[in-house]
């Protein structure tokens, strides 16, 4: 019995760490945007080339519904969003 008890308290415990929400903190933003260049992606112009600026130091991408994206990887960036507008990395 103690032997279920402790395994169930063990799948709990993971089930935890993979369905938690994640945070946002200093470690999980991007490198700050001080290049002024862009990667080549293939949707999406460089900011920069255009004369636009991102909003902050960790802005990565403006969306074409105006929101903005601090992802850290291109891939799914702006997905929800009508796709990326401006990429500021």
């Amino acid at each position: 019995m103690r032997a279920r008890l402790a395994a169930s308290a063990v799948a709990v415990a993971l089930a935890g760490v993979f369905f938690s929400a994640p945070t946002a903190s200093a470690a999980t933003l991007p490198s700050t945007n001080t290049a002024h260049h862009c990667i080549h992606h293939t949707t999406g112009v460089c900011g920069w080339t255009h004369h636009q600026k991102p909003k902050d130091k960790y802005e990565t991408a403006k969306c074409r519904d105006a929101s903005l994206s601090y992802s850290r990887h291109s891939q799914g960036t702006c997905s929800h969003h009508h796709g990326v507008r401006y990429w500021f990395k």
